[in-house]
């Protein structure tokens, strides 16, 4: 790279960052946010289609063994062992051939897995295409973060994130009830399980279409050396955003020189060093909380004594909360350190799931049920946000990839202690397993994470 190239990056950095929040720059995000709906809907269904999964014989409810394929841990273990190696090993794709190229092709590659994973009877077949489905998956879950992050202006950064998170929770109550209605049935004769998959992979492809019309990321241009085209799209924006707020733009900061990173080495130096081992320790062990939740609902309601249409009943009740809590995002992620906010919605979660595992009313079921998701996503959106801001442009979509894969490689080993746990010591058991590993996410992020809200990309960098 040449030698002003750094200075370039940060230019177009202090441009971006002065546009206002106009029209222009929602449609971006709103683009960007219709996508994930179908990457929360992926990766969600699977509790969801678990009874469907059950009744059609392919796989059993508890798992033989502490590793054994058949059971649903197996189903999960195989979707988080593709994320795994997605995120850990291809998160340098989109550092590499751009934001806007990896987004897409990753996005056709997991829709097309999951049409042929529709179509099996067996559970290896089963897990070999669940797994495939999520490397494509992985891929388009860290390239999201840096793409966003990269396009929002500073002053709402926050609000971008909690408007993606907030369209792609709201795929929860649809899978959910989607899976309410098709899930105990076989319409035409097909299991409903793989009605449900199949309605997320061809909506993928819509949203395909509509992403064609997404720049790519000018601060990656920019640190490619490809000023032509990144000042061409921060340009087009700014005459965009000057028409629609009807004031002339402020002047941009001062542009200065940032170092040339670029190796997957750098996200070991000072002082990334202690982000990169901050955000391991919490996504190892958030998603003990997040995913022993989400994948595990309708099963920890029917070991409860709810049979499996009620089961299915109540939590698609209990996921209205899915999009609810970045929605409230919209209004306090820009106002509040995210760091301190990570801390009180785990503590939230960990407080509605102790209650919940001691529940048997139904009001308390759904109600409990309702806050942990609610609080889960608030997590959720927030953490995306924050991680994505702690790394500069050379090297966010790797640092990204590799903090994040730790969290799918300890969700690999969750579905089995949750099904091991489940088997030995019931719901209780589970939320006290939960509960700790929860305190360990929420010590790491107050002990070591830096401020960030309302501070360019830059600034955080240094």
């Amino acid at each position: 790279m040449e030698a002003g190239a750094p200075r370039r990056v940060d230019a177009i950095s202090q441009r971006l960052d002065r546009l206002p929040a106009t029209r222009s720059m929602w449609k971006l995000v709103v683009m960007l946010s219709l996508g994930f709906f179908f990457e929360l809907y992926d990766l969600l269904f699977t509790g969801y289609v678990a009874p469907g999964l059950f009744r059609s014989g392919i796989l059993t409810e508890t798992t033989p063994g502490l590793f054994g394929s058949s059971g649903v841990a197996s189903f999960i273990a195989a979707l988080f062992s593709g994320l795994f190696l997605g995120t850990i090993g291809c998160g340098f794709l989109a550092d590499r051939f751009g934001r806007r190229a990896i987004f897409t092709w990753s996005l056709l590659w997991y829709s097309a897995a999951n049409v042929v994973m529709a179509t099996q009877s067996e559970a290896f077949g089963l897990n070999l295409w669940r797994f495939i489905s999520g490397l494509g998956l992985g891929v388009e879950m860290v390239t999201i973060g840096a793409y966003l992050s990269e396009l929002a202006p500073k002053s709402i950064r926050g609000r971008a994130f909690a408007c993606c998170q907030a369209f792609g929770f709201s795929a929860v109550p649809v899978v959910a009830y989607l899976s309410y209605l098709l899930v105990p049935r076989a319409p035409w004769g097909i299991d409903g399980w793989r009605w449900v998959v199949a309605v997320g992979a061809s909506g993928a492809l819509v949203v395909w279409w509509i992403r064609r019309r997404l720049p790519e990321s000018p601060r990656w241009l920019a640190q490619q050396g490809r000023d032509d085209e990144a000042e061409r799209i921060v340009a087009a924006l700014e005459d965009r955003c000057t028409k629609e707020s009807g004031v002339p733009l402020p002047a941009p900061g001062a542009a200065g020189p940032l170092p040339d990173r670029g190796r997957f080495a750098d996200i070991w130096v000072a002082p990334y060093q202690r982000r990169t081992i901050m955000m391991t320790i919490f996504n190892v062990f958030q998603t003990v909380g997040f995913y022993g939740w989400a994948n595990w609902v309708p099963s920890l309601l029917v070991e409860q004594g709810i049979n499996v249409t009620t089961s299915l009943l109540y939590t698609s009740i209990i996921a209205i909360a899915a999009p609810v809590g970045p929605l409230i995002g919209l209004w306090i992620a820009d106002r509040f350190e995210r760091k301190w906010v990570l801390v009180a919605v785990a503590s939230a979660s960990v407080a509605c799931g102790l209650l919940f595992s001691r529940s048997s009313q139904t009001w308390a079921i759904v109600v409990l049920g309702f806050g942990l998701t609610l609080s889960n996503n608030m997590l959720s959106y927030t953490y995306h946000a924050y991680q994505a801001e702690l790394f500069p442009t050379g090297i966010r979509a790797r640092a990204v990839g590799f903090v994040y894969s730790w969290s799918r490689f300890s969700a690999i080993f969750t579905a089995f202690i949750v099904a091991f746990v489940l088997r030995r010591f019931g719901v209780g058991g589970v939320f006290v397993f939960i509960s700790l590993a929860m305190a360990i996410a929420m010590l790491a992020i107050a002990t070591m994470g830096p401020r960030t809200r309302n501070l360019a990309l830059e600034q955080i960098a240094q």
